[in-house]
This record gives C-alpha cells, structure tokens and sequence, in this order.
C-alpha cells in the first residue's frame, strides 16, 4: 500500500516524528495519551497491515497491560486508598492511573517508532544528516535498521538449518539448545561480516570526505513548504498550550489537571489534527486514485 506522507521531503518526516515522538513522551494528559495511542495504532496499521495488527495486538497489548499492573504493586503514593494489599501497602487509585498512563506512554512510543523505521528510510537519515555528522549518520542508520535486517536474516538462516535436520523446535532440550547456539554463531559472524563489507563500500566511495558531493533525489516544494507551515503552527501552538497550562495533569497526590475549557479543547483538536495528518493524507490520495481509475 502507497504510503502518500513517505513521498514528503525527509526533513518534513523527520520533524513530524520529532513531534510527535517529544509529545508522547512528555504530555501525560490522559486525553493526549489516548489520541497519541490511537492515531501512532492506525497508522502502524495502515503502513504494515495485518503484521503491525498481530504485533499490536499479540506483543503490544500485553505489554501494556503487564506494565500497567507494575506499577501498582510497587508504587503505593496517592490519596485515594482502594484497598489494602497482603503485605499491608495500600492500592491507591492515583497508582492504577499512573500505571495505565505510562504504559499507554510506552505503547504510543512503540507505535510511532515502528511507523518512524517504516517512513524514515536509510537513505533519508543519511541525507539529512550526512554532511553535518557523517559518522553518526551512518552509525544511527545502520543501528536502525539492523534489528529488521537481523530478524529476516536469522529467519533464512532458521528454516536453511530445518533443511539439515537442526531444527530449534524439535529434539531434546540438549539438542535444542546445541541448534539455537549454532544458529546464533552463524548469526554473529554473519553480523560482523556485513560491518566490514559496509565500512568497505562506504570507505570507497569516499563517504565523509572533505568536498564530497552526492546526488540526491529530493527537492523542497510548495507541497513540503505547506505541510512544514502546518508542522510549526500545529506544533509551536501545542508548545505554547503546554506552557500556559492547557494540557497541565498530574497524577500524585490526587489527580487534578486542565479540564475541558475551550482552551484546553482547541489544543486537543491541535494535537488530534497533528498525530491524525498522516492518515488524512493517506485517505485523501486513496480517493483521489480510485476517482482517477473510476473515470479511466
């Protein structure tokens, strides 16, 4: 499926995942945290399809629901006491909030990153930032997309061993073990090797020498400049909300913030039209093709 926000220039990308990653982070607003959660969901879904689903259903939702009983059995503040535990610290309601809160956090986070890996290509980190800090582009880049990379290699390496009889899933545990250790050596030395063959390549093309041109295939047009206005008002309105107290919420000892006012409301909608921009686009293209094959 055509991602229409990918086709952005990379630096309109990157800060909107700048955005909206510091937002998450930071605003601990139970209504920030839910749009955050459901917008980061939706769009996760809408790149990956049924494998961001089973993954945030599967891996993600238990997750947050193991974080959010953590919390509680370990932090005991609050004013308002529920009930009392076994070992005698009390289960306040201001806890529980707390707990939900942070997962929902964490999980917003994990949404937007696994968007971020999926938008924010190698080579766009590479253009961005490769002039300014090449060494750190590279090394931030390869790191990126490393766990990806790992995880289809070791797959191939996986089911090449099934082939031979070595596979993790049967035999005894002893054997088992012996297979998982051998695909985890092939696993290293392959990871060592492409390091190397990598600093070779870039070595010879003369990455991060002093006059170094490269070509590049993204230009900076009407389109980039209204979505980079729609970033720094939606954003620097949001900043300012937070400032003033638009978007205030505390959790300890009572939970008390921003309530409803109109104010408060106008930042929400802000906030919702931010993290949702993405999917509108995606939306929004989607009907104009269909418009386009619907005349054809």
């Amino acid at each position: 499926m055509k991602d229409a926000f990918s086709t952005y220039h990379p630096a309109v990308n990157f800060c909107y995942f700048t955005l909206v990653l510091l937002f998450s982070m930071f605003f601990m607003h139970p209504v920030c945290l839910g749009l955050s959660l459901s917008c980061a969901f939706g769009y996760s879904v809408y790149l990956n399809g049924g494998k961001a689903l089973r993954f945030n259903l599967y891996y993600l939702l238990p997750l947050l629901l193991v974080a959010a009983l953590v919390n509680p059995a370990f932090n005991h503040e609050g004013a308002t006491i529920l009930a009392y535990l076994r070992s005698g610290n009390p289960l306040t309601l201001e806890s529980i909030a707390y707990g939900l809160a942070a997962a929902v956090m964490l999980a917003a986070v994990i949404c937007w990153f696994s968007c971020y890996n999926a938008v924010m290509t190698t080579d766009k980190f590479v253009y961005l930032f490769g002039r300014v800090i090449p060494a750190l582009s590279l090394i931030l880049s390869m790191t990126l997309r490393f766990v990806p990379r790992f995880k289809a290699q070791i797959k191939v390496v996986s089911d090449a061993q099934k082939c031979v009889g070595r596979d993790v899933a049967t035999g005894s545990l002893r054997q088992r073990a012996r297979h998982g250790l051998t695909i985890l050596s092939i696993m290293i030395t392959w990871s060592l090797e492409n390091a190397i063959e990598t600093a070779d390549s870039m070595k010879s093309r003369g990455y991060g020498l002093p006059g170094r041109t490269a070509f590049a295939i993204y230009r900076f047009d009407r389109r980039d400049k209204r979505a980079f206005l729609f970033l720094a008002l939606c954003g620097g309105y949001i900043i300012t909300g937070w400032a003033f107290g638009g978007l205030y919420w505390r959790y300890f000892p009572t939970l008390k913030g921003a309530g409803p006012e109109l104010y408060s409301v106008s930042l929400y909608l802000c906030y919702l039209a931010l993290c949702i921009a993405p999917v509108v686009l995606n939306i929004r293209e989607d009907r104009k093709w269909k418009a386009i094959q619907s005349g054809i």
